[in-house]
């Protein structure tokens, strides 16, 4: 379950002393080939960390043939000298690469770098590259695991999955508990792929793979500066899938991931599913269910195991979405507490006693529906981000 599981890479996660817990925070997953093409997708934040302005970059060109990703600081915010302290990253390598003697001559633009943790300070650049060192010499196809679990910043678990096709394969690791919201989800994420496919291909399957997966978990509504979704293929399999195959499966993988994401939200005790229907359109069903994924009363209300259907109706209010107010049903967990916009069955019957929550929303406008993924909003969820940085 992890992005060596397809053919033609190599991974290792290491301590490099980024963290202060000594874990893991060095990752680095290698391309071998034959082919190196790649495609990513980032963060719509305005203020972009130096790692995503440098990996567009290099994405923009095709190519990727390693990525380096460090936890224990985001990189973000650092001025001239933070996009500096990438450039070098992605050098340092390039060089370690070639000179390890078992992967050709690179370049460091074709080197992706991804960087997460606290927006703000300079990454510590001797131990930083130390660990890539490090990395390097512990390149293995059995290094999956052990990369995914580098990434973890206030995860408590790391995040891997593995998709088959019909010779071929998709694997992938992220990471991501908090700060979990659209364009993307507060997230890093590698995915990898033993296909033939070239770029265009791969950029295809990624954003529509993104686009009703990533894209619609929405944790807490606060959206990151490093977020960063990369999907590289090595061709080693031989087998060039359809692209409505290799899309399928690309979108297999990211929901798996996108679910353990949520699951794996900061303080969450619930994992809710949002699910509307009957609306004008996909992007009313997705604005429905966004506003409320992100209103805190619904959030909290459902902490407390409490059905209060009346602040999701006051919150699907809020939108621009076509609807008649006196004609919208909502249930939770099954039960329809409201029908035409008023009280149905009784709320009391609702079981919140378990971690799953389905809330469905009929709009009554339309045929399009969409399903947006959240949690609830817990005291721990508050503890964890007052104390983040100390």
């Amino acid at each position: 379950m992890t992005v060596t599981v397809p053919q033609g890479f190599r991974a290792a996660g290491v301590a490099a002393g980024l963290k202060a817990s000594g874990a893991p925070d060095v990752a680095l997953v290698v391309n071998d080939g034959p082919e190196a093409a790649a495609a990513g997708v980032f963060t719509a934040n305005r203020v972009k960390a130096a790692p995503v302005l440098w990996t567009g970059q290099v994405v923009h060109g095709g190519q990727v043939r390693a990525v380096v990703l460090n936890s224990g600081g985001a990189n973000a915010c650092t001025g001239p000298a933070g996009f500096q302290d990438t450039h070098a990253t992605a050098e340092h390598v390039a060089d370690a690469l070639t000179a390890s003697g078992d992967a050709p001559e690179l370049g460091a633009g074709e080197v992706a770098v991804c960087s997460t943790g606290l927006i703000g300070e300079r990454l510590p650049m001797p131990a930083l590259l130390a660990g890539v060192d490090d990395a390097v010499r512990r390149l293995s196809t059995a290094g999956g695991a052990a990369a995914a679990e580098a990434i973890m910043t206030t995860d408590t678990r790391p995040k891997t999955t593995v998709t088959r096709g019909a010779g071929w394969t998709v694997g992938g690791m992220a990471k991501g508990a908090g700060m979990l919201a659209p364009a993307l989800a507060t997230m890093l994420c590698v995915l990898t792929t033993d296909a033939v496919a070239g770029p265009e291909e791969l950029d295809a399957a990624l954003r529509e793979a993104c686009r009703v997966t990533f894209d619609r978990i929405d944790s807490d509504g606060c959206m990151s500066t490093n977020d960063t979704v990369l999907l590289l293929a090595s061709g080693a399999s031989g087998v060039t899938p359809a692209p409505g195959e290799l899309a399928a499966a690309v979108t297999a993988a990211c929901h798996d991931l996108a679910q353990q994401l949520v699951a794996d939200a900061e303080g969450a005790t619930k994992q809710i599913a949002i699910e509307v229907v009957g609306a004008a359109g996909e992007d009313d069903a997705v604005e429905v269910g966004r506003a409320v994924a992100r209103n805190n009363l619904v959030k909290t209300a459902l902490f407390g195991n409490d059905p209060n259907w009346g602040r999701i109706l006051a919150a699907v209010g809020t939108t621009t979405a076509v609807f008649e107010p006196d004609e919208v049903d909502v249930a939770v967990n099954g039960v329809w507490v409201c029908r035409a916009g008023a009280a149905a069955e009784d709320r009391s019957k609702v079981d919140l006693s378990g971690r799953d929550v389905t809330i469905g929303i009929d709009l009554h406008a339309g045929a399009a529906a969409a399903t947006i993924w959240t949690n609830d909003l817990s005291h721990a969820y508050v503890h964890e981000n007052s104390a983040y940085s100390t």
